[in-house]
């Protein structure tokens, strides 16, 4: 399993560095620095936002309660105070995000990318992260304070962060 993360990581990392991310997907919905204007706590909660993509947004407040973000990108995006309670972010690319001061509780993020992302001071309990892909530093930080169930999945946060 262990050998699993650090290979899927660093062929992640690989392919970012030779195929880096394009600024838009041409299957999904984006919203760049230019169309983002006034994006500062939106109320996105149990919306269907599947494959849209954030660019360097500035998303501070926003509440994405309950929402269906398979597949979304959070790319330089800063998630400052976010509400992800609930939220499906399986699949997800959350790459150079800040997580400050944000609620992740009972939201599903498995399979997600979440390489060079900062969590300062997040609720996580009963976050799934099983598969996530996420920094070392990061994942130890998490471990700290990981505790719960995700009431969808059934999973415990800390088997799903690899917590010892």
């Amino acid at each position: 399993m262990k050998y699993r993360q650090i290979l899927a990581s660093f062929v992640l990392a690989i392919a970012l560095f030779v195929f880096p991310l394009s600024a838009q997907a041409a299957s999904s919905s984006s919203i760049t620095r230019s169309a983002g204007d006034g994006l500062q706590s939106k109320d996105y909660s149990g919306q269907s936002l599947i494959g849209t993509e954030f660019t360097n947004v500035d998303l501070e407040n926003a509440n994405f309660s309950n929402a269906d973000l398979r597949g979304v990108v959070f790319n330089g995006t800063v998630l400052e105070g976010v509400n992800l309670h609930g939220a499906d972010f399986s699949n997800g690319i959350a790459y150079l995000a800040r997580f400050k001061n944000a609620d992740l509780s009972d939201a599903v993020l498995s399979e997600a990318m979440m390489l060079r992302s900062v969590f300062d001071n997040v609720d996580i309990s009963g976050a799934d992260f099983t598969n996530a892909v996420l920094d070392k530093t990061q994942v130890k930080k998490l471990c700290t304070k990981a505790s719960g169930v995700n009431s969808k999945t059934g999973v415990g946060t800390r088997e799903s962060l690899g917590c010892k």
